[in-house]
């Protein structure tokens, strides 16, 4: 079990993050983190691009059993693309995930990832079609458990900011950063309590 509480505590310094903590609760961020080797975790992050968490697990789902759930880059290279269109993987996201398994080869394991800063991990990997900064943080907080991610260009936490400090609209990156200060060096679990408030 993960101990968030100095995290917590750091956190209830900001007055508003700590009415959020109250009412969410304890942080159950490592119920939700992900296993799998890297490849596994990049083509379930391009599938769930853009799409609700509903509508991409179905299709995440209907992908993983074209391989029986044991899925490797050379499955995907060899599979046609209307193979691929007809579980509901849009044509770009085909293109991505097959870039992702031509240059797989080259990307470093997740044994290799751990080893790395976060800024080293998104340059290295961000080489991929389709795989920008969002998806790579993605991977930071969901799979290698980094603790101060903050995904600025994430919609959920831009909502979510707006709405529990009272903005007139969603702020921009250097709005969210100077918010996001006082939580350093937990950014990552204040991402967390983020989303939550908005199920709440």
């Amino acid at each position: 079990m993960i101990n968030y509480s100095v995290a917590i505590k750091t956190l209830k310094q900001d007055p508003i993050l700590a009415d959020v903590i109250l009412q969410i609760g304890e942080c159950r961020l490592n119920q939700v983190q992900q296993t799998g080797d890297l490849f596994y975790c990049l083509s379930r992050a391009i599938i769930y691009q853009q799409l609700s968490g509903k509508a991409a697990a179905a299709i995440h789902q209907r992908f993983l059993q074209l391989y029986h759930n044991s899925l490797t880059a050379n499955d995907i290279l060899n599979t046609p693309d209307d193979i691929l269109r007809s579980v509901g993987i849009s044509r770009p996201k085909i293109t991505y995930l097959k870039d992702l398994a031509q240059r797989f080869t080259e990307l470093p394991n997740i044994d290799e990832l751990q080893t790395m800063d976060d800024e080293t991990i998104i340059k290295s990997l961000i080489v991929v079609k389709g795989i920008g900064r969002w998806t790579v943080q993605m991977l930071l907080i969901f799979r290698l458990h980094r603790w101060d991610i903050l995904p600025v260009d994430d919609l959920g936490i831009r909502a979510a900011i707006r709405n529990l400090y009272n903005l007139d609209d969603l702020p921009n990156k250097k709005t969210l950063e100077q918010i996001a200060q006082q939580w350093q060096p937990y950014r990552t679990i204040a991402c967390w309590y983020l989303w939550q408030s908005l199920n709440n």
